[in-house]
């Protein structure tokens, strides 16, 4: 199919450098790479636009085009898109989990694919473009499954979930003028996709919550923001300056700057967790520090230039807080300092949390062994 809309292209460029025909894949099976890197490997449809996709998402290290599942080693794109090798078109995908989450991944991945189509992708069609997940640990495997059933029972799709969640046996790098094909030929790219029907697609299933974690449809509710006067009510006049009018607060004069005890630090407003005492440290500055959030899915970054440098800001994703902002000057693992405003948080001792709803954090406190 994707031959076939190639030659509508024709009109408007020359494409003798695409789909190179006569080129050939001898690479062996990818491995992760050094460094401490994870790789996790999924399948949806065109990997040019998997590829891109990923690729946007923050903290991602890299993104490799290639064929997974098959049973011929080192087959070409032009053998995978007969259908008959096994293979799907692929990608892998090289992260730090210290820093960007598998579950982190795992959503971006569903909102990239329609998975009730079990014969291809949108305009293109056949079992070499169908949706997987290819686990490479349990623990993977686990999270895929969980995250799959959650998006089943969310009543998003009519149709049921069929995405197969596959353990990983061996990844083949497509061809090079693959790689990187959407900034390689980003003209050719946009016409594929802007024909293919997957952008028009995604908006209609996901339209504006195409940023919502997987089964946070759910808890939204839970964590949402009030109103302005409620916040005028319920906020000290030091908090509403910090959270709603970017204000910061005073250094080595706020609440947690100093606090050791072990806990999670949660929105002031809406309550939904943020950071962990075990990601804490002493940065010298005189407000909390961390070194990444508990739930990188709360944090919101944005660009602020309310001094002459620009900075990061962090925003919380339902308070839709002032939180603070990030630096690249903090400690290992991640070598980023979160510097929070006290007043923006919310602490709650490792001795509340199970009470206060928030149990499922428990695990990696000392305290948990003994509750």
């Amino acid at each position: 199919m994707k031959t076939i809309l190639f030659l509508l292209i024709l009109v408007i460029a020359d494409l003798s450098a695409t789909r190179g025909y006569a080129e050939t894949n001898l690479q062996a099976p990818f491995s992760a790479e050094p460094d401490n890197l994870s790789v996790a490997t999924f399948a949806g449809g065109c990997f040019w636009c998997t590829e891109s996709d990923f690729e946007k998402l923050p903290d991602v290290h890299d993104v490799i085009s290639g064929f997974s599942g098959g049973h011929v080693a080192n087959p070409s794109y032009e053998a995978v898109e007969t259908g008959k090798t096994g293979h799907v078109e692929s990608v892998q995908v090289y992260y730090d989990p210290k820093v960007i989450s598998y579950d982190t991944l795992l959503n971006a991945f569903w909102r990239m694919v329609n998975p009730t189509d079990n014969d291809g992708q949108f305009v293109d069609r056949g079992e070499q473009y169908r949706t997987l997940i290819f686990y490479h640990s349990e623990e993977q495997k686990q999270k895929a499954e969980r995250s799959r059933k959650l998006l089943d029972e969310s009543g998003r799709y009519k149709a049921p979930v069929v995405t197969e969640i596959r353990k990983f046996e061996a990844f083949y790098p497509a061809e090079d003028y693959h790689q990187d094909y959407y900034k390689k030929n980003s003209i050719r790219y946009q016409y594929y996709r802007f024909r293919s029907g997957r952008d028009q697609y995604l908006k209609k299933i996901w339209g504006d919550d195409l940023h919502l974690k997987i089964g946070q449809e759910k808890t939204s509710a839970r964590y949402s923001k009030p109103t302005d006067d409620v916040l005028r009510k319920t906020l000290t006049p030091l908090q509403y300056q910090v959270t709603q009018e970017e204000a910061t607060e005073p250094p080595f004069d706020n609440t947690y700057w100093n606090e050791k005890r072990d806990g999670i630090y949660v929105d002031v407003v809406s309550g939904e967790p943020l950071f962990s005492s075990r990601d804490k440290y002493d940065s010298g500055t005189g407000w909390p520090s961390f070194t990444r959030p508990l739930v990188p899915e709360n944090i919101i970054k944005k660009s602020d230039f309310l001094l002459v440098l620009p900075r990061t800001e962090v925003r919380s994703r339902y308070g839709d807080l002032h939180l603070g902002h990030v630096f690249n000057d903090g400690p290992k693992p991640t070598g980023l300092r979160y510097c929070m405003n006290s007043a923006a948080l919310r602490f709650i001792p490792v001795e509340e949390m199970k009470a206060a709803g928030y149990g499922e954090f428990l695990v990696g406190f000392q305290a948990e062994s003994h509750k």
